[in-house]
């Protein structure tokens, strides 16, 4: 089992691999050299470096927002689709129009998507967030769907639910990233609970 999350080694980094410890995923060797070949393909080459120059170029200096909009510049993408959260809505207005000035056309897709009523998948009217209201169901697999029809190059995910977005990766045919992960009680920043988790947030998490 591996358990880098609690390495104190970092072989990985150091590059001093006679210090790995007994479990390190190096020494799966046939493993590793099959992962570094997927880099070197001709679908994935130019795709991973320009990962890599973006990486370089803004560290430290650009918010996530620009490197989105430089890495699409590297890879030559046009057409950029956006999944966004409804509740999210004014922040995917602004993440589209910031694309829009870097030169691309931009598609975008809200989570809402199709309007279907939440009792359509089982949620009970006490399950719902607000019980005795029209609530309706957030659509990925929809958003995915439409940004394929659309044929766009690459996608981006703004606050999409937890489990939303899994099924929202597995159905898009385009490589996508994520703007803004969604958490409504940190302002949107889920990190906040890990600094906090031994302190103001013990008994949240």
């Amino acid at each position: 089992m591996y358990t880098c999350a609690h390495c104190t080694v970092h072989a990985c980094v150091s590059g001093e691999k006679d210090k790995m410890p007994k479990n390190c995923p190096m020494y799966n060797e046939g493993l590793m050299e099959r992962s570094k070949a997927s880099y070197l393909t001709e679908e994935y080459r130019e795709f991973y470096k320009n990962s890599c120059l973006v990486e370089s170029e803004g560290y430290c200096q650009w918010p996530r927002v620009k490197e989105v909009a430089e890495f699409c510049k590297k890879n030559g993408f046009h057409k950029i689709g956006v999944a966004f959260c409804s509740g999210l809505r004014n922040e995917g207005r602004i993440a589209c129009d910031i694309l829009r000035q870097h030169g691309f056309e931009v598609v975008s897709v809200i989570c809402k998507t199709g309007g279907i009523p939440k009792e359509t998948v089982g949620i009970a009217e006490e399950q719902k967030v607000r019980p005795g209201t029209h609530e309706v169901m957030c659509n990925p697999v929809a958003q995915a769907m439409l940004l394929n029809e659309e044929k766009t190059d690459f996608n981006v995910v703004i606050g999409l639910c937890v489990g939303h977005d899994s099924l929202f990766y597995k159905h898009t045919e385009a490589l996508c990233t994520t703007l803004v992960t969604k958490d409504r009680v940190l302002a949107h920043n889920p990190a906040g609970a890990l600094y906090c988790a031994n302190a103001y947030f013990k008994n949240r998490v």
